[in-house]
């Protein structure tokens, strides 16, 4: 099973990267963005076939070590 974890900053703390690449889309003079955000993504293979304890395992992954949950959301996805 492969789990995909996708963490971003929450709302509210300043994305300075998000910044400097929104800065740079408009110095290109490309039109429409309103606000770039930039993330992570952490792609885990995992031994297990069972969905919840994996999810449940992977959250704990998350908590303890590869989100900082002060200032960063995390979205756990599973595919089998």
């Amino acid at each position: 099973m492969t789990a995909i974890v996708n963490i971003s900053l929450k709302k509210g703390v300043l994305d300075s990267q998000g910044k400097a690449v929104h800065h740079a889309l408009d110095s290109l003079h490309f039109e429409g963005v309103e606000d770039v955000r930039i993330g992570k993504q952490i792609v885990l293979e995992l031994n297990s076939n069972d969905e919840k304890s994996a999810r449940e395992e992977v959250k704990k992954m998350c908590e303890e070590l590869l989100a900082n949950t002060v200032i960063e959301d995390y979205v756990i996805e599973l595919v089998k």
